[in-house]
């Protein structure tokens, strides 16, 4: 089984966490929507997996680059 990070592609903060530990998930579902320059910006998985870990709640500020979630295959 392969993990797969996912990070976020700009700064800004968590607004909503859609998922939960051991939630499954479809490839190119939103799981967390990050609020930047007053934009809702959902992240997405490119692959279906299983969320195995959450490293953010909402609220958090995060950085291009972050790790958000681990989803594992």
């Amino acid at each position: 089984m392969a993990d797969t990070k996912i990070c976020s592609d700009i700064s800004g903060s968590i607004w909503k966490v859609l998922v939960n530990i051991g939630d499954k998930i479809e490839a190119e579902v939103p799981l967390v929507i990050l609020e930047s320059m007053k934009m809702e910006i959902p992240v997405v998985s490119s692959d279906p997996g299983v969320v195995v870990e959450i490293y953010v709640a909402v609220g958090d500020a995060v950085a291009e680059g972050d790790p958000i979630l681990l989803i594992r295959e």
